[in-house]
């Protein structure tokens, strides 16, 4: 058996913070001498259909806690879903219904085994015990948190300073976030960096219902393929775990240079340090191809992953047709996009780097025009015909 030690050492790695100092140490020496497995939660609500390689990261985390026997609770927020994370929300949230938090919930339990181990994963939803909670346990559980301690937070003291609303029911999100360790037992709860309030809120609830307060242990946010805001269904800039293996590898491909060196620092497990590989002078493009191959491979399979490895190789890289490519850029991915990033998704660029420098050297068109701003938006719907010299075209639709 490794010690104490090793195990934390491969567990504390790439955390932002493990809260409180020791706490971790404390809590595996605990469960040692009670001989039993750690329990390991982590929430996620079902706000889209589908999770994205920004949720991968904490349950490659989780997967990790897997490997040394401990339990991993994936709790499925189907009652705070209907509330909505107000975390990084600068309006209240829309709520979503409880048919739309179910079906989205579905497609959760599905996806993520593709990371963890079925055996060694507990799946819960909170509406098993929020559903049942009488108005009076709810109120018990609000007296145990301050308007005070509540505005600390970043997101709610910062629409007080501005003048904007904030919902009563907003308040509640955190609290039935932390109610939800109390009902597990949770002895860590992992989560992104900006769960960080919500997290710490758990450890004092959990002492106020004479519970053992949690180990909190957070991860670094995977930015999207914008390389600007978190990884969001919503905001279009996400690559879905279970998305097509071509779509996923194209979008991998799409990012840019600089965003690839972090996405491997956080997802890859197999592929070398790709700061190391640049430094080698090997082509940004290889690594980003390799990157993407194994991501691919991850939640699909070798087969796929080569599959469509080869397919981008033969039709954005060994191009031997004029005839233009069909390419159709579905609403979410065509909102705020620009000449620069048309570019990159389309594989005429290997890095928004790359684009720029072909649109400085004039050698790309928008319908027969020579493009001149890399940062103009395109609009949608509508139909364009992209050219980067005369032997790359592609015929580009926007839908909205």
């Amino acid at each position: 058996m490794i010690s104490v030690q090793e195990e934390i050492d491969v567990l504390c790695g790439g955390t932002i913070e493990v809260l409180p100092a020791g706490g971790l140490e404390k809590k595996l020496e605990q469960g040692r001498a009670e001989k039993r497995p750690l329990r390991v939660k982590f929430g996620a609500d079902p706000s889209a259909p589908d999770l994205h390689l920004g949720h991968a990261v904490v349950l490659q985390k989780l997967a990790q806690f897997q490997s040394f026997g401990h339990q991993v609770i994936f709790l499925i927020g189907d009652f705070t879903g209907m509330i909505g994370d107000p975390t990084g929300k600068s309006e209240t949230r829309s709520a979503l219904t409880r048919d739309q938090v179910k079906a989205n919930a579905r497609t959760y339990e599905e996806q993520v085994f593709k990371v963890l181990d079925r055996e060694r994963t507990e799946v819960r939803f909170n509406s098993e015990w929020m559903d049942p909670m009488s108005g009076a346990d709810m109120i018990r559980l609000c007296g145990h948190m301050t308007v005070a301690r509540m505005v600390e937070r970043d997101d709610f003291s910062k629409r007080l300073r501005e003048g904007r609303a904030i919902g009563i029911h907003e308040f509640l999100y955190p609290l039935v976030q932390a109610y939800d360790s109390v009902a597990l037992s949770a002895d860590v709860e992992v989560g992104g960096s900006d769960q960080s309030f919500n997290l710490l809120v758990g450890r004092e609830i959990q002492r106020a219902y004479e519970c053992p307060p949690q180990v909190v242990l957070t991860m670094p946010l995977l930015e999207g393929t914008d390389g600007e805001k978190k990884m969001s269904k919503s905001l279009g800039n996400a690559v879905g775990i279970a998305d097509e293996p071509r779509e996923s590898f194209g979008r991998l491909m799409s990012i840019s240079d600089e965003l690839m060196t972090r996405w491997a620092r956080l997802l890859s497990l197999d592929t070398p340090d790709i700061e190391a590989l640049l430094a080698s002078g090997r082509h940004p493009m290889e690594a980003k191809k390799d990157l993407a191959t194994e991501l691919v491979a991850r939640f699909h399979d070798a087969e796929a992953a080569a599959a469509a490895r080869r397919h981008f190789e033969e039709r954005f890289q060994a191009r031997t047709s004029f005839e233009p490519d069909q390419v159709t850029i579905t609403a979410a991915d065509a909102v705020g996009l620009t000449v620069a990033k048309l570019l990159v998704q389309v594989g005429f660029a290997a890095s928004g780097g790359a684009a720029k420098r072909l649109i400085a050297q004039g050698a790309v068109k928008l319908d027969g025009e020579t493009a001149r701003d890399p940062s103009a938006t395109l609009q949608a719907p509508g139909e364009l015909l992209l050219a980067v010299g005369k032997r790359r075209l592609a015929q580009i639709r926007l839908e909205r």
